[in-house]
């Protein structure tokens, strides 16, 4: 009898062979809700699980020295497609999901490969699109 070999998870497979920018999104893994989003500030990666189940990761961009991006369980307070920041020179935040009233988000930016925010949580663009349009406030 002959053991069937497992096809390796390409999103698991995923962690640490990201460059710069790159994400990997299958939703139809897990059809429904609930959306956790996990960062891992020293890999400078972002995994999405629906429902348990990883169907999303992708590189990002997390807090420079001096503007540590905070750790922690939080919640969408506030979704805006089109944002502007009212603290960094009216930088765009495209697909904003701010998660602190003190001017912390995830958005699409920049991704240069380290940290290099104020504290927000840069996304590659598509990736932050498709992860705006599958969270809900709160």
């Amino acid at each position: 009898m002959t053991a069937a070999l497992a096809r390796p998870d390409p999103l698991v497979a995923a962690q640490g062979k990201l460059k710069p920018g790159e994400f990997r999104w299958s939703p139809g893994r897990a059809p429904s809700e609930p959306i956790v989003v996990i960062v891992s500030i020293p890999d400078q990666l972002t995994f999405v699980y629906r429902n348990g189940v990883r169907i999303g990761a992708a590189t990002c961009s997390t807090g420079k020295p001096g503007h540590s991006t905070p750790t922690g369980v939080f919640t969408v307070l506030q979704k805006r497609v089109e944002h502007y920041s009212s603290i960094y020179n009216n930088a765009p935040m495209p697909f904003m999901q701010r998660l602190t009233w003190r001017g912390i988000a995830l958005h699409a930016g920049d991704l240069p490969g380290y940290p290099a925010s104020a504290g927000c949580v840069r996304l590659p663009m598509r990736f932050a699109k498709k992860l705006f349009a599958m969270t809900d406030m709160g």
